[in-house]
């Protein structure tokens, strides 16, 4: 399977919030549009400390993660990120990974945007199609 890119616009999920309560105007809210590879072998969205600080993240936790070389590394774990990708959505907290040369689009975001990779076509579909479809047990 080749690499599959997409455009993701990131926003502070903090800014969002302080805009829903009218403490900040809607254009107030940080946000950025960035190219990421999809990474099913990377669990979360993994972003670089650049992009972190456009976005105004805090810090509120590390963790141990493996790089692509094998080398272990503490990672510090941000505030709320909202992740948007066409009309799907997906809010969690991310990875800052020192001096990552590309952002990384993993499983949990994919999952909960109903996500799946077409290996055939090198591109990022629903999986039920179009529409998202939550499964209950």
């Amino acid at each position: 399977m080749g690499t599959v890119y997409v455009e993701l616009t990131l926003r502070n999920e903090w800014d969002v919030g302080q805009a829903a309560n009218g403490f900040i105007k809607e254009d107030e809210i940080r946000t950025i549009t960035v190219t990421a590879i999809v990474d099913t072998g990377s669990y979360s969205l993994m972003i670089d400390e650049q992009t972190a600080k456009k976005l105004g993240l805090g810090i509120t936790g590390e963790q141990r993660i493996r790089i692509a070389n094998g080398e272990r590394v503490v990672c510090p774990v941000t505030t709320p990120v909202e992740i948007n990708w066409k009309d799907r959505q997906s809010v969690m907290r991310v990875i800052t990974v020192p001096g990552l040369p590309q952002i990384l689009l993993g499983l949990l975001p994919l999952e909960e945007m109903d996500l799946i990779v077409n290996p055939n076509k090198h591109e990022l579909v629903g999986a039920h199609g179009d529409a998202i479809e939550y499964m209950a047990y």
